[in-house]
């Protein structure tokens, strides 16, 4: 399909990424692992990373540089293959990741059990490890109740305490405190929906959802008309990475709140049922693109798994997470 032939919140989309003029790299790349390369194997190419990242704006020099520091950082790890070099999640950046697909790819939130994950700091950390700290949970979806004290409805706190030691917190943990508790609702004592509003600013998590279906709307729209979906493999595999990414930065800081606690009309919800609407209409196409375009160091094409086919199919279109 020419791109004369591409509906305008197509062209617009591509168009203001492309543009952007700082460009995180090195978080769409974990988007791609993530979406497109663990599927089939988890591991591709550095050539064909590149090849897949180009029509985005993103040059040769700046991929290369990105995927060094995700090396550095160990999200990734690289294995040579004669002259060119595979690379691949590591055991940490493939938990990362696994644990947000849970959260991307769900069909739907999670049942509360009513009980409140902490994380309460109980030992001595300067101002600048604290800081780091919450910054970490933060990313982990916990709210901050101050005092040292870090709150979450769901989370699980060993993968939570892994994860600050694969982030180079290890030495902390002795000064931190895990705890799960249930809150009795005594007469005097703060109820959850209070807590709720202490911990997180829920209507900057509600603008981002809003957003996001501002800006994805349109495109489903387009695309999933009948004999309007996309045969252009390439965009649909572009707009499918982009889709992914900025759904998956929303989730990062997004608590998974039961409905119980959400305000009414929370939209996350629609934002969850659009990315997979959306994901679900540009899926065939853009495996076709990758099955041309994905490519392991030895020059074979590495095949989806089952895993793949598995996201999103248990949310039926009228069903409402709880």
């Amino acid at each position: 399909m020419p791109w004369s032939a591409l509906g305008s919140a197509t062209r617009q989309r591509l168009d203001a990424f492309r543009q952007l003029g700082r460009m995180q790299a090195g978080s769409l790349i974990i988007s791609v692992f993530g979406d497109a390369v663990l599927p089939r194997g988890g591991r591709i190419w550095l050539g064909s990373l590149i090849g897949l990242l180009e029509p985005l704006g993103l040059n040769e020099r700046l991929v290369r540089t990105s995927v060094f520091r995700l090396v550095k950082d160990e999200w990734l790890a690289t294995e040579a293959v004669g002259r060119r070099s595979d690379y691949f999640l590591t055991a940490a950046g493939r938990r990362r990741f696994e644990e947000a697909a849970r959260q991307i790819y769900a069909a739907q939130a999670p049942v509360w059990d009513r009980r409140w994950r902490l994380v309460l700091v109980v030992g001595e950390l300067d101002a600048r490890a604290r800081e780091r700290l919450r910054r970490a949970l933060f990313w982990q979806g916990f709210g901050d109740l101050r005092a040292g004290c870090f709150i979450h409805p769901s989370a699980d706190l060993r993968q939570v305490f892994d994860a600050l030691t694969t982030d180079g917190m290890g030495a902390w943990l002795p000064a931190l405190m895990p705890l799960l508790a249930a809150n009795p609702h005594l007469g005097v004592s703060a109820l959850d929906s209070d807590m709720v509003r202490r911990a997180w600013n829920l209507d900057d998590l509600a603008a981002g959802y809003q957003g996001f279906v501002q800006c994805y709307r349109p495109l489903l729209d387009e695309w999933a008309a009948p004999g309007r979906r996309p045969r252009d493999t390439a965009m649909a595999w572009q707009l499918r990475l982009l889709l992914i990414h900025d759904y998956r930065r929303l989730l990062l800081r997004d608590p998974e709140l039961p409905e119980v606690l959400l305000p009414a009309d929370w939209p996350g919800h629609q934002a969850r049922a659009l990315c997979r609407d959306l994901y679900q209409c540009l899926l065939d196409p853009s495996e076709r693109f990758l099955d041309g375009a994905l490519r392991l160091a030895n020059g074979e094409v590495p095949t989806a798994t089952p895993l793949l086919q598995e996201r999103f199919q248990l949310l039926s279109p009228d069903a409402v997470p709880v």
